[in-house]
């Protein structure tokens, strides 16, 4: 199986302190401050969508959102390029690019800290039916590929992992690790350990 189009959501703390409009100058800033091997293109707002995908920084490799899914607020990561190298390969990518996000923002001053990680549990999900089905035997295909890299995230034994069931949402696991890591920290895991295998 391989994982293209891999997504990542960082769930935040304290949501209910969060607006999202101050989030629209913010995104419209890392536009013109573009990063290295990136292309970033516009904002769109979708505050008034219910349980949406809040505000998003539209990429040609990838979008950024404040993303308010499934009723809780994190910061997501969209690969939408196809990407070469291994699933741990994407999973790295997806991550990382999740984490430095959520960077990003913890650290923006007109914020003033109102963006933080929880920095205990994080969703991953594959954004494409077709090569990934919401069913058992995609679970089951998939499971010591992401248990390889979350033991590289999160630490051996130090996480639970919790699969989607309903066959009609995208193939979703969600990771609640046992103790609280900060942005960095979980960076500095992803650059400096080998995975357990690809």
């Amino acid at each position: 199986m391989e994982f293209q189009h891999v997504n990542v959501k960082l769930f935040v703390k304290d949501a209910k302190k969060i607006d999202l409009e101050v989030l629209v100058p913010v995104f419209h800033g890392w536009i013109q401050n573009q990063g290295e091997g990136e292309l970033l293109l516009d904002v769109a707002d979708y505050r008034h969508v219910p349980s949406g995908p809040g505000v998003v920084l539209i990429g040609h490799q990838g979008n950024y959102s404040l993303d308010n899914s499934g009723g809780r607020l994190g910061v997501r990561y969209n690969r939408k390029a196809p990407l070469k190298g291994t699933n741990y390969d994407r999973l790295v990518q997806a991550t990382q690019a999740a984490l430095a996000a959520s960077q990003r923002l913890e650290a923006e001053p007109t914020l003033a800290g109102t963006i933080q990680f929880n920095g205990c549990e994080l969703e991953v999900f594959i954004n494409d039916r077709l090569l990934a089905p919401n069913t058992e035997e995609t679970r089951t295909e998939a499971d010591s590929a992401l248990r390889a890299f979350f033991t590289t995230l999160f630490g051996e034994g130090e996480y639970t992992v919790e699969y989607s069931q309903d066959p009609r949402t995208f193939f979703t696991v969600h990771v609640q690790s046992a103790k609280a890591f900060d942005t960095t920290s979980l960076l500095n895991n992803l650059k400096s350990l080998e995975p357990a295998s690809h």
